[in-house]
């Protein structure tokens, strides 16, 4: 028996928003305190996650923060030929004040505003929930830039992709694009006249109805990828209704060439590469038969 049509529309619907909203206002408010060891420099801070996407489900409760510094940057130089490396590596020395002095200073910001209810892991931050307050991650990230060319640092001089750069507690250097992810979901939510972030919640509290069932493991199919492998079903899938958008979109994904698809963000391929921006194969099709089975046995 497939999904009915009712349960659809209810799984089609956005979790918490005001609670969601005040957290981030909070987090926020006490990363641009006065008299931190940053408020010299430049940064910003913006959303990531299911809650800055609004693909957020009830399930999922926590907000997601960046704060990015930009009076420095991390650079990928090569796309560049040897002459624009030169040019560039001739125009940027070292910085004084660096990632790490970033992080502690973060840290101690959010440790004078939260104190012990800071925890930080080995990618972000975690703030835990109190009273009304959701759960937070912050992201400590430095602007990273993908150079397509360089001539100089005058306007017009440099073309570059934007993201970020952070380190895990390893020592592991991560460079992701969540701008790109962000603009190019609400540009295919556009495209299909805002059908696709509802299927995207419908497939999300699958998710979880299929771990309930024992269809997946617990942590198979991250909410970033669920939104990833959607993003590369085309326009013309989604549309009419609940049901016919999620059975156009599991059949084309189900033909579909996997080792084609791209992460929303159009920087990485959706499957098999760096293991910390790029989902498994294997977990990607455990998650298709998962859906297919739970769509089946409704």
């Amino acid at each position: 028996m497939a999904i009915p049509e009712a349960d659809l529309t209810r799984m089609a619907q956005i979790g918490a928003q005001t609670t969601s909203k005040e957290t981030y206002a909070t987090v926020k408010l006490a990363l641009e305190a006065d008299g931190t060891g940053y408020d010299d420099k430049s940064f910003k801070i913006f959303l990531q996650g299911s809650y800055g996407n609004d693909t957020n489900i009830i399930k999922e409760s926590d907000v997601d923060v960046v704060i990015r510094l930009d009076s420095i940057f991390t650079y990928d130089l090569s796309a560049l030929p040897p002459d624009q490396q030169q040019a560039f590596r001739s125009s940027h020395g070292s910085a004084t004040y660096t990632h790490d002095h970033f992080r502690n200073d973060v840290l101690a910001a959010l440790r004078a505003r939260f104190g012990a209810h800071v925890r930080p892991g080995s990618k972000a931050v975690t703030i835990e929930p109190f009273h009304n307050r959701r759960k937070a991650d912050v992201l400590i990230a430095a602007q990273h830039r993908k150079y397509n060319w360089y001539v100089s640092d005058h306007d017009g001089g440099q073309d570059y992709v934007l993201g970020i750069s952070f380190q895990k507690a390893d020592g592991t250097r991560v460079i992701n694009y969540p701008r790109h992810h962000r603009e190019n979901l609400i540009a295919k939510n556009q495209q299909t006249n805002e059908w696709f972030k509802h299927i995207v919640r419908i497939f999300k509290n699958s998710r979880e109805q299929m771990i309930v069932r024992g269809h997946i493991e617990a942590g198979v199919a991250p909410s970033y990828y669920l939104e990833g492998l959607l993003y590369n079903v085309p326009a013309n899938c989604f549309g009419d209704s609940y049901t016919d958008s999620m059975l156009n979109s599991i059949n084309w994904l189900l033909a579909s060439d996997r080792s084609k698809l791209l992460c929303a963000n159009h920087q990485y391929p959706l499957l098999d590469g760096n293991r910390d921006v790029t989902w498994n194969g294997n977990d990607c099709t455990t998650f298709m038969q998962g859906i297919v089975n739970l769509w089946n046995g409704w």
